[in-house]
């Protein structure tokens, strides 16, 4: 059991022998592999470190001639601008040395023109002298002062300007009368000679013929009950006296007039003549006068080729055949100004159609069913407002005696027609007096200037002969009269159409043989 103890203690030992040995050769090796770790790390640190610096050197450098390249622009820069700096130095004093010179110029030249200026004054001084004793010569040979001599050559250069003056004012508006004027000259010409005219002139008094004088006391009736029933109801005065066979409807109502001229013949055709019955028949009359202004209305617009019309602008229309301005019927004179609108606007270029309507519509204002307070160009204008005229076409209307301003072509066209249809000979008839008090007029407003002798009005107040003064106007002052006359009549007279004023200057020698 001892034995076996001790092989047991000895296998112990040398089982322990043994894992120290193992331990002691474990603990080499693990420190030989440690030791190869740390170097292998070492060598690893190494490489690092050399790739680092390497690196950084490289870095270095690239910063380094970066630096080194903006130092270079920088550097040529600052050349560049010493460069130009020195340039502009050496401009400076190229300028400098320049100014210098011409500062040296100038104040040689001042004192050249200080030289001349001092010898001017004394030439000038020289000269006053001379003026003195010739203005002192003239003086006492003309027996008149400086002063009296200036304000009468003043005058007398006044009186020759204002001659020549007037003279060039003659040339130029001849001048213009022959180009300006020619165009429109041949357009307005071959507007009137196209339009077929007539004179048409009515009264206020409408003459109606019976068969016998015995029809007039049936007219009259009982106590005039009959006359006064049918003056009730038309508005007309009936004049029944001596005149065979004619009854006289008086009143300015040109409609009113046509009423009690119908029912009168159908009073006298009917033979029952009494208050109902002249009732019912002026009724009826007024009804059929009604429908034939609508049918007059229609007819003009299609004969004047006018389509699309309000119905109320078509009866105005017929309206306007039974009223007259100054005599002349307004239907007719539309229809003549539609005309004259058309072919103008056909010769400018316009349009014809818009033309014509503004022309037939231009006095629409003049048979209003009521009477408003404006003038009947603008009562004219807001009717076709009102219905729905074209704004051109209104506006010919409102302007064409210029109480509304022209925006288009169609205006002036309208107005210049107008005046064309309203002064042909035999369109108006003129109240005696007033014809006789513008000829008056034209005749004293001439005589008024000195020099006139006598004055003669001819052809119908269109001319103005003016004779004056050989002895009192040259001829040169008489173009000057003739515009100074015919500008005062523009300006103060009203008149139609134009006025020509023609100033004679004649010298008569007379001798008689004995």
């Amino acid at each position: 059991m001892d034995n076996t103890i001790i092989l047991i203690v000895a296998i112990v030992v040398a089982a322990a022998a043994g894992a120290a040995l193992a331990l002691m050769i474990a603990k080499r090796n693990a420190k030989s592999h440690a030791n190869e770790i740390v170097e292998k790390a070492r060598l690893e640190a190494e490489v690092l470190k050399n790739n680092e610096v390497i690196k950084g050197k490289e870095e270095g450098m690239a910063i380094k001639s970066e630096a080194e390249k903006q130092a270079n622009a920088r550097l040529a820069k600052v050349q560049s601008s010493e460069a130009k700096m020195k340039q502009r130095e050496l401009l400076l004093n190229q300028q400098q040395a320049d100014l210098q010179r011409k500062t040296k110029e100038v104040e040689n030249q001042k004192a050249n023109l200080d030289h001349q200026q001092s010898v001017v004054e004394d030439y000038k001084k020289e000269v006053e002298k001379m003026e003195r004793s010739v203005r002192d010569t003239l003086e006492h040979v003309s027996g008149m002062s400086a002063d009296e001599a200036r304000e009468k050559l003043i005058e007398s250069l006044k009186d020759e300007a204002k001659t020549a003056a007037a003279s060039y004012i003659n040339d130029i508006m001849d001048d213009a009368k022959l180009t300006a004027n020619k165009e429109a000259k041949r357009i307005i010409v071959e507007s009137i000679q196209r339009v077929a005219t007539e004179t048409a002139i009515e009264n206020a008094v409408t003459v109606f013929h019976i068969d016998n004088d015995e029809i007039k006391g049936r007219i009259i009736g009982r106590e005039g009950r009959n006359i006064r029933a049918l003056e009730a109801a038309t508005g007309i005065e009936i004049i029944v006296d001596d005149t065979p066979e004619a009854i006289v409807l008086s009143g300015f109502d040109p409609v009113r007039r046509e009423i009690a001229r119908l029912a009168l013949h159908q009073l006298v055709a009917d033979g029952r003549i009494h208050p109902a019955r002249i009732e019912e028949v002026v009724a009826k009359v007024r009804k059929q006068v009604e429908e034939e202004v609508i049918e007059t209305g229609k007819r003009t617009a299609i004969d004047m080729g006018i389509h699309g019309l309000h119905p109320e602008l078509i009866r105005l229309i017929g309206k306007m055949k039974y009223r007259s301005s100054y005599g002349q019927n307004l239907l007719q004179h539309s229809r003549e100004t539609a005309n004259l609108c058309a072919i103008m606007a056909s010769e400018l270029g316009l349009n014809p159609k818009k033309a014509r309507r503004a022309g037939l519509l231009h006095d629409i204002g003049k048979v209003p069913d009521d009477e408003p307070e404006l003038p009947h160009a603008v009562l004219g204008m807001r009717l076709a407002e009102k219905f729905k005229e074209k704004p051109d076409i209104c506006n010919a209307i409102g302007a064409h005696h210029d109480e509304e301003e022209a925006q288009s072509m169609y205006a002036p066209i309208v107005q210049v027609c107008d005046a064309i249809s309203g002064a042909r000979p035999g369109a108006r008839r003129e109240v005696v007096e007033a014809y006789i008090k513008r000829l008056n007029d034209l005749e004293r407003l001439a005589l008024s200037y000195p020099g006139v002798v006598k004055t003669y009005a001819i052809q119908a107040g269109r001319e103005l002969r003016v004779i004056v003064g050989a002895d009192k106007i040259s001829d040169e002052e008489t173009e000057k009269l003739s515009n100074e006359i015919a500008q005062k009549i523009q300006d103060e007279l009203t008149y139609p159409g134009q006025v020509r004023i023609t100033v004679i200057r004649e010298t008569r020698a007379v001798s008689y043989a004995k």
